[in-house]
């Protein structure tokens, strides 16, 4: 499944780095852009949920 999610917080590289390795750690593919503050993911309905990767964004210290 394919998902494009707005985030707030990022002001960097850094950010999209933080985001991107917080959610591959859930076996899930994304992008993060801090300029456009979106993050454009890709994941397996069967292996993770949108609320996990709603969650591992919270953890790493972004909202949506």
């Amino acid at each position: 499944m394919k998902l494009q999610l707005s985030i707030k917080g990022m002001h960097c590289k850094s950010c999209e780095i933080l985001i991107q390795e917080s959610l591959e750690e859930l076996g899930v593919k994304a992008k993060a852009d801090h300029k456009k503050g979106l993050v454009n993911i890709e994941f397996d309905e069967s292996k993770t949920t949108k609320e996990q990767i709603i969650q591992a964004i919270a953890k790493a210290g972004y909202t949506i």
